[in-house]
């Protein structure tokens, strides 16, 4: 059952590894093609922080966004492989940050083929959120069914 758990790791994992080691190749100095995707999406979230909050909000650079979503997904992904509890929230961090903004589907009307492309890529992400929700969970649940064993009684004669 210990290896193909880890099989199982290791393959969820890859799809985030492997998508980092490419961002991190096309990085370059502009940022590579993630950053122009990501340029778009943050102007919208910086433009939100500034109606909300004002002059002072936070600046956002593409770069430093893209060069964050590589260290969450390469490095949550290694942990992950190892069954390691903050690999999954790593991820997860990566997961909820980006998910809403690279998958906007909200944007686009219903018949739209946008829309059922952008839609389908956000279950998919939010159904990655449940698998590490799940793995969470039961890494919980197995540490404590291990502590509640009861040591068996000796018999007397």
């Amino acid at each position: 059952m210990g290896f193909f758990s880890f099989l199982g790791r290791l393959l969820f994992a890859s799809l985030f590894i492997l998508s980092a080691w490419q961002m991190f190749n096309d990085f370059g100095e502009d940022g590579g093609p993630a950053a122009k995707e990501w340029a778009t999406k943050l102007v919208v979230v910086k433009k939100f922080l500034t109606s909300n909050f004002g002059k002072a909000s936070v600046n956002i650079d593409t770069r430093h966004f893209v060069a964050a979503c590589i260290v969450l997904k390469g490095l949550g992904g290694l942990l992950f492989v190892f069954g390691s509890s903050s690999g999954a929230f790593l991820l997860m961090y990566y997961l909820i940050f980006t998910t809403p903004l690279l998958y906007d589907f909200y944007n686009f009307n219903v018949g739209e083929p946008e829309f059922v492309r952008l839609l389908s890529e956000f279950l998919q992400s939010v159904a990655l959120f449940g698998a590490l929700l799940f793995f969470l969970g039961m890494k919980n649940s197995i540490g404590r069914k291990q502590l509640k064993k009861k040591t068996p009684k000796q018999k007397t004669a």
